[in-house]
């Protein structure tokens, strides 16, 4: 199909410094668990987007010294000429896209805990950090700041050696440049400290002497947040920023601009149960109006009418994309090919970050099941081998997450029938109710990508309103089965903080509910005093405690742990989450567990004291949010009662089982589950994974014989 004029601005050539870059798109700075360690993987997953279209893609922050060390996180570094070699790998492959490279160096200052190097970072004044622990800096004197500013500069020179098209000094999320700039850092009275002209001086130093360094061939980009949301104390867009701006305008190629500090930097990487797309568009357009140079930045962007606003409102003039780069990375292509139905849109669910956070795995996306399974799997997101066993018939039942993935991918791999059956009305499993949840509307597509995908399969048919028993898929008339029934919430509130039930709990009474009860059957939270018991520590507990709030009720939250949904930190909801609920007057427990249920009456332990520490509370009803178990009846009769032999005898030669059905676990895991399956249904084993590409050096020497 031929690019519709409206979207030919996203296609125009744009100039950065002395580079052209060929179109619009640009993949911002964003983690992925690689860095400069795994090269292959690296340069695979980044060369992925170039193929699907991105003008440029850039590294993670990419440290410049042992000093500047994020362990046990994983950044990209330039140290040495083996971080060039490692690199240059990403380049090139860069480069045979037609697609520019570039690298953000970074220095973090008291932000970096050093665990691997053991180094001591260097800061603008000796204050600890407020995202890591114990992490002090080393306070710069002249000497200091000479010697971090060449650190920068042959960075660069090694950037350029690698191949790399543009160079960032980095300052945003409260790094070392933009530390200098703020107040809350920068507590120094000498010639760096105090008026914004010396508070900016180190910055704009480090900028002139990496472009001479470099500028004639390479691009110079800056990084920085505009609001970091701290008042007087922090960065701000008036008094600190837009004089940046107009400061270094003439030596600074292209502007990445974005807003937040390190500790809350979900204000940047915003989840979508807080913030809409576009959120830093008025950051964006502020410095768009006084600069002369291209502006870029993030935005969450999906829809592309709102990418061509943006440039035609003079807020941008590049459209910079993370999370939706990660979640479909042929997002260029499919909007130059009029395949909008075909975008795997972003839900802003943040638990590609989680990982980062969490401390390194490699990156996992809810939509995407091939996000950083490129090199190590050779996956790709929009290529499917024919099956060897393609004339075979599947039957998946259940249509959730797991089950419609699967046959998507089945689907595309030319399976002769694929009979996704499911006993609802519609597909979607637990995604057509979370999505009902406060905040979570934009998880809903999670279903709708695959509806759309499924119905434009021919070998693939959705039977819907079918609940099969052992005897029904026995005699489905297919060759391989594949159940995917989910899983469910406890009623009698086993989970694992205690490894028991609580005495009392029985969601078959009036006075204690699931949330399924509440969110699919409608069974209503009796009274006014609610209790929501959350051993589950992610996002189900809160947003029930949200919902019911909201509605009016008072609630109390009740948890074994030290704060509420601890796995949100990682995905920067957190701190939001926090000030939601106690806006909303949710009163939250910690470090209690239940002991018993009782009509009108819930009694509780403290964790670490449970003599000295009991408590009574009057509750009217007992929400039970303790932990989930797979439904795998259906799994187990057929491979237990029925029995292999029984099933082969009616022609059906493999049984399987995936998603929640195996364990509960995240959506992004249940989706890799089908995923993975489809991938791997014509291997020798398709039930264990296949193995993957280990990056790793192998020392070479005799092995003893078995």
């Amino acid at each position: 199909m031929a690019r519709d004029p409206k979207y030919d601005i996203l296609f125009e050539p744009i100039q950065l410094g002395p580079k052209t870059m060929k179109n619009r798109f640009y993949q911002i700075p964003h983690c992925n668990g690689f860095g400069s360690e795994k090269p292959m993987n690296q340069a695979h997953f980044r060369a992925m987007k170039a193929e699907g279209g991105y003008g440029a893609c850039c590294t993670e922050y990419c440290s410049i010294s042992p000093e500047s060390d994020d362990s046990h996180r994983v950044s990209a570094r330039l140290w040495d000429d083996g971080d060039i070699k490692n690199l240059s790998v990403m380049c090139d492959m860069l480069h045979e896209y037609g697609a520019l490279a570039a690298a953000e160096l970074w220095y973090g200052g008291p932000h970096a805990p050093c665990m691997e190097s053991r180094c001591t970072p260097k800061g603008p004044s000796q204050i600890p950090s407020d995202f890591e622990y114990l992490t002090y800096p080393i306070e710069m004197d002249k000497d200091d700041i000479r010697y971090v500013q060449k650190l920068y500069v042959d960075a660069a020179k090694r950037a350029r050696i690698a191949g790399f098209d543009i160079v960032y000094v980095y300052g945003s999320h409260a790094y070392l440049p933009q530390q200098f700039l703020t107040p809350f850092y920068n507590h120094r009275t000498d010639e760096y400290g105090g008026s914004f002209e010396n508070r900016a001086r180190f910055w704009r130093e480090t900028i002139e002497q990496v472009r001479e360094a470099v500028g004639d061939d390479t691009a110079i980009a800056v990084r920085m947040s505009c609001d970091m949301f701290m008042g007087e104390a922090g960065t701000q867009l008036e008094r600190d920023c837009l004089p940046f701006v107009e400061l270094c305008d003439e030596i600074v190629d292209v502007w990445d601009i974005n807003v937040s500090g390190i500790s809350e930097w979900g204000e940047d990487a915003t989840p979508s149960r807080f913030y809409a797309a576009g959120r830093m568009l008025p950051w964006q357009e502020a410095v768009k109006a006084i600069s002369k140079k291209p502006v870029l930045g993030v935005g969450r962007f999906t829809n592309p009418d709102m990418m061509v606003d943006a440039i035609n409102n003079k807020q941008l003039d590049i459209i910079a994309t993370c999370r939706p780069s990660i979640s479909d990375p042929f997002l260029p292509k499919k909007i130059e090919e009029g395949r909008f139905d075909d975008i795997r849109e972003c839900i802003g669910c943040n638990v590609c970050i989680s990982r980062w956070e969490i401390g390194g795995p490699p990156i996992i996306c809810t939509q995407n099941a091939t996000a950083g399974e490129e090199y190590r799997r050779g996956w790709h997101p929009e290529k499917y081998s024919k099956a060897e066993n393609a004339e075979n018939d599947v039957l998946i039942v259940g249509a959730g997450p797991a089950g419609m993935e699967c046959a998507m991918v089945l689907g595309k791999r030319g399976m002769r029938r694929v009979h996704l059956v499911e006993a609802a009305d519609d597909m979607g499993g637990c995604m057509t109710w979370i999505p009902q949840l406060p905040g979570l509307g934009e998880w809903a597509r999670v279903v709708n990508y695959r509806k759309i995908q499924i119905d434009k399969l021919a070998n693939v048919e959705f039977v819907p309103k079918t609940r099969l028993d052992a005897k029904g898929v026995a005699e489905y008339g297919a060759e391989i089965v594949i159940v995917a029934t989910g899983a469910h919430w406890v009623t009698d509130g086993l989970s694992g903080a205690t490894h028991d039930r609580i005495p009392g709990a029985d969601a078959m009474e009036p006075h204690c509910l699931t949330p399924e009860q509440i969110m699919v059957e409608g069974k209503q939270v009796p009274g006014e005093r609610v209790l929501v018991i959350d051993y589950d520590g992610y996002y189900m507990g809160v947003s029930l405690a949200e919902k019911l709030a909201l509605e009016g009720k008072k609630v109390t939250l009740l948890t074994q742990l030290g704060t509420i949904a601890p796995y949100m930190h990682f995905t920067l909801e957190a701190p939001n989450m926090h000030r939601k609920l106690h806006k909303l007057g949710v009163e939250i427990v910690p470090y209690h567990v239940a002991t018993a249920i009782e009509p009108g009456r819930v009694t509780s332990v403290h964790v670490y004291d449970t003599e000295g520490h009991a408590s009574t509370w009057d509750v009217d009803g007992v929400v039970l949010v303790t932990q989930r178990r797979s439904d795998e009846a259906l799994y187990r009769e057929l491979k237990d009662s029925v029995g292999m032999d029984a099933l082969r005898a009616e022609g059906v030669e493999a049984l399987y089982r995936i998603g929640d059905c195996e364990a509960p676990r995240l959506t992004a895991d249940c989706v890799f589950s089908g995923h993975r399956l489809a991938r791997e249904i014509d291997s020798d084993n398709p039930a264990i994974p296949k193995p993957y590409i280990r990056e790793r050096k192998v020392i070479e020497r005799e092995l003893a014989s078995v």
